[in-house]
């Protein structure tokens, strides 16, 4: 018995043996090929300036001694500065602020109201106080509206176009029909422009 059981276990550790010896010589038989490629991915810049001073951003200046019927009017070049022609804008829009805040821009109805126009070409200053015509075509960006609003969509812009360039003329009217109560009131205009990316695309 004991002999006999010896032999199998001699047997079964020689089949285990050559079963090892198979596998190893798989390991070092494998056929392998391989192939690659790079790809350079670059995004782009949306980017959109009002102009630097001067005629073409006159918003940073006030005005004082209003009364009921006057207006302000003020230019502003709104400018497309993104970084290729892929760069194009689905849409601007303007969020008004004021602070501080007063009557004139939390009435509505008889305080300031808003209204943008744009040039086709830059217009013509006059002033101080100053007043601006347009030697090209004249089109509205903006209805009239109460001052303050928040993500007002822009119409009629070229400044979508990445290197385009639209000259604004913001006018702000403190209503005929201004009540007492508005006097001597004062309020901080902040004028946001938000460009939004163009539509997404296969590239």
């Amino acid at each position: 018995m004991k002999r006999s059981t010896l032999v199998k276990l001699l047997g079964s550790l020689a089949v285990i043996g050559a079963a090892a010896s198979i596998a190893g010589l798989g390991t070092f038989a494998t056929f392998t090929s391989s192939t690659s490629a790079s790809q350079s991915i670059s995004s782009g810049t949306v980017s959109i300036t009002l102009g630097a001073g001067g005629p073409a951003n006159r918003l940073t200046i006030g005005a004082s001694g209003l009364v009921a019927g006057d207006t302000i009017q003020r230019s502003v070049d709104l400018i497309n500065n993104g970084s290729g022609s892929s760069d194009n804008l689905a849409s601007v829009e303007l969020t008004t602020t004021a602070s501080p805040s007063s009557a004139l821009d939390t009435n509505t109805t008889q305080g300031l109201q808003m209204a943008i126009d744009k040039c086709s070409v830059a217009w013509t200053e006059s002033g101080p106080p100053y007043t601006y015509t347009c030697s090209g075509t004249t089109s509205s960006v903006l209805a009239s509206r109460a001052v303050i609003g928040s993500s007002l969509a822009l119409s009629n812009l070229s400044a979508l176009t990445t290197g385009s360039t639209d000259h604004l003329r913001v006018t702000l009217t403190l209503p005929a029909a201004a009540p007492n109560a508005l006097q001597g009131q004062s309020s901080g205009i902040t004028y946001d422009f938000v460009g939004t990316q163009r539509v997404a695309a296969s590239k």
